[in-house]
């Protein structure tokens, strides 16, 4: 079966959660966005009035379904792919874990858009600079302590033992990305999760994901993503 993602063509976003999973995998898929006729194609589909039909991208169609959410999307491909856990609770367990990088997601996304998204960065400068103070403060270390934590209690190899999950797959996204958005501050911080950062490396180095980051397949960052690089809240 090939699989068709939707999402936006220009960007990582909540897709390249997708899109990790899919190149682990060695699934073949096709981004149907970023080809010809692509994006009417995805609005088509949300605009359906009948079925299933998503409300935003991501979502992926495995054959007749529909399948909306990076979460509900991952849930599906793990168990599909080996990807997660063979037990109904482990594979509840990683969506959990998912789940929590998606709560994570949303704080980082809101660290340059504190007042919402409708409102250009430009315009919220001020409130920006306020929540990336807590956020580094508070938020970074809850989260990533808590998944390093995980990662130690299983072994320190992978967050379920020793074979690789989807959840390891976007958390090493997620220090690719703040890398890429405040390097300063991420550099400051990696002495304090050398788990996370030796998880980050890898699964860099696994063959099937080391060939997506040296593809074209692979978006870069850009600021027009979750992960944005703006230097006045990266001191």
């Amino acid at each position: 079966m090939r699989y068709e993602l939707y999402y936006w063509p220009d960007i990582q976003g909540r897709g390249e959660y997708v899109r990790l999973a899919l190149e682990e995998a060695g699934a073949d898929y096709v981004d149907v966005a970023r080809s010809d006729r692509g994006m009417s194609a995805m609005m088509k589909m949300m605009e359906a009035r009948s079925g299933t039909p998503p409300f935003a991208p991501p979502f992926l169609k495995a054959g007749r379904l529909v399948i909306g959410q990076t979460a509900n999307i991952l849930l599906y491909l793990g168990s599909h792919h080996g990807l997660a856990p063979k037990s109904e609770a482990g594979r509840l367990w990683v969506h959990q874990l998912q789940l929590t990088v998606a709560d994570f997601v949303l704080e980082i996304h809101d660290t340059h858009h504190p007042l919402g998204p409708s409102l250009y960065y430009e315009g919220q400068r001020q409130p920006a600079k306020k929540r990336t103070e807590e956020f580094w403060n508070e938020r970074v270390p809850k989260y990533l302590g808590y998944f390093a934590g995980v990662l130690t209690s299983n072994g320190g190899t992978y967050l379920t033992g020793r074979r690789v999950s989807y959840a390891d797959l976007s958390l090493f996204q997620i220090v690719e990305g703040l890398r890429y958005a405040t390097p300063k501050r991420m550099e400051a911080f990696e002495p304090e999760i050398p788990g996370l950062v030796d998880l980050h490396d890898r699964v860099a180095a696994r063959p099937n994901i080391k060939a997506y980051l040296s593809s074209d397949r692979r978006i870069p960052f850009n600021e027009e993503g979750i992960f944005r690089h703006y230097k006045e809240l990266d001191i």
